[in-house]
């Protein structure tokens, strides 16, 4: 045997095990720990902050940091199958997660100075500390370059004054990385990141969104009003913020096609089971055609975009261009959620449409999917563009 396969072979099955074990301990911690408040968490609009403390003792915080940080120095497979298995159970808690592991923890990783790393990143893997990650402004989504928050330098210090909306954690993350203006509007290289620990005078959580669905993730405002941090505090170079944020956006991509591609299996395991419970004319309304081959498709769509969506962390793990295969994992994993949640919806009929049964949650859950961290239509222009370079 060809040494070099053989050792491919073994680091397979390997990873192959790791997988499994991943899946068995998160799937332990699901049912223990989130599926019994499921309903009360999304009713009350209740983030579960405590949960994420325990999240990150068993090494769910930090997947992607080094374990000289304190991480679990995992690869992206490793990361999409948490959070595929969180978010088969509870989209909020998947959502929460993987915002927190690949943006804020993630953006300090992969751009914060040593120092940076050696004083949040300890924090943020174990789950000690909650991340949130400020982009998103209140008139601008997508049009990133004209955004209105400003950091204004003074000396070695910076002030920041604006407001960021549509953040997960905006009120209970204990640091945030925000992305602020430090040029002309829509000019290029106009923007800079920069560390904020909760405390910071002059930023304050504001108001916290009543949403649709993902209602047991906390998505709210950061508000910046002469808010002064000093120049340690900055991400990179002075103009690097949104060039940086668009390479933790091809990751953070993944990340939303993992927690798509969790509610569509949650939506389909429910879905299937009670097509083989339930009967009508004698039988399980599964013998019927008309339910049989929503099933196969629903079957179908979850599968591609499960090869997308693990294809794209393969290549983030070995460092490979992945802007055009995370979008494309992310746009068709996100519609296949909506679609597979609809269809879950119509297979329970008048069941699906109650809180007494689980698919209506997967229904609300799915939607953001197709708008946070790009839209659908974003994307269709991010892979264009990168087909036609």
């Amino acid at each position: 045997m060809n040494t070099e396969i053989g050792e491919n072979q073994v680091s397979a099955a390997d990873r192959s095990a790791l997988s499994q074990l991943i899946v068995q301990s998160v799937r332990d911690i699901s049912e223990r720990l989130i599926r019994p408040s499921i309903r009360q968490w999304d009713e009350d609009q209740h983030f579960p902050a405590d949960l994420f403390r325990q999240l990150g003792e068993q090494g769910l915080m930090g997947m992607l940091v080094p374990v000289e940080y304190g991480g679990a120095g995992l690869g992206y497979e490793e990361y999409v199958t948490s959070i595929v298995e969180l978010s088969r159970v509870d989209g909020s808690v998947g959502l929460s997660m993987a915002a927190h592991n690949s943006l804020c923890t993630n953006h300090i990783l992969l751009f914060g100075n040593e120092e940076q790393k050696q004083t949040y990143l300890p924090r943020l893997a174990t789950g000690e500390w909650l991340g949130a990650w400020g982009l998103t402004e209140p008139n601008t989504g997508s049009d990133a370059g004209n955004m209105r928050t400003t950091a204004v330098r003074q000396g070695d210090s910076w002030v920041l004054n604006g407001a960021k909306n549509f953040i997960t954690h905006g009120k209970s993350g204990n640091v945030a990385v925000v992305i602020a203006r430090t040029g002309e509007p829509n000019t290029a290289h106009n923007a800079t990141a920069f560390v904020v620990e909760r405390g910071t005078a002059g930023f304050s959580g504001g108001r916290k969104e009543d949403k649709l669905g993902m209602r047991a993730s906390e998505t709210a405002e950061m508000l910046f009003q002469d808010c002064v941090i000093p120049d340690s505090q900055r991400l990179g170079e002075v103009g690097g913020g949104f060039i940086q944020s668009l390479k933790v956006l091809d990751g953070g991509r993944i990340s939303i096609a993992a927690l798509s591609l969790g509610i569509a299996y949650g939506a389909y395991d429910a879905a299937l089971a009670y097509a083989k419970e339930r009967e009508q004319f004698g039988q399980p309304i599964a013998n019927f055609q008309g339910i049989s081959f929503k099933l196969a498709d629903m079957a179908t769509d979850i599968e591609a975009a499960k090869l997308l969506t693990y294809q794209a962390a393969t290549l983030k793990d070995e460092g490979k261009p992945v802007t055009k295969e995370s979008a494309m994992a992310k746009l068709f994993a996100s519609e296949t959620a909506v679609r597979v949640a609809n269809e879950a919806v119509q297979i329970f009929g008048g069941y699906g449409y109650t809180k007494d049964f689980p698919v209506e949650k997967f229904y609300r859950d799915a939607k953001l999917c197709t708008i946070g961290e790009g839209t659908s239509e974003i994307q269709k222009v991010v892979i264009s563009r990168q087909i036609l370079k």
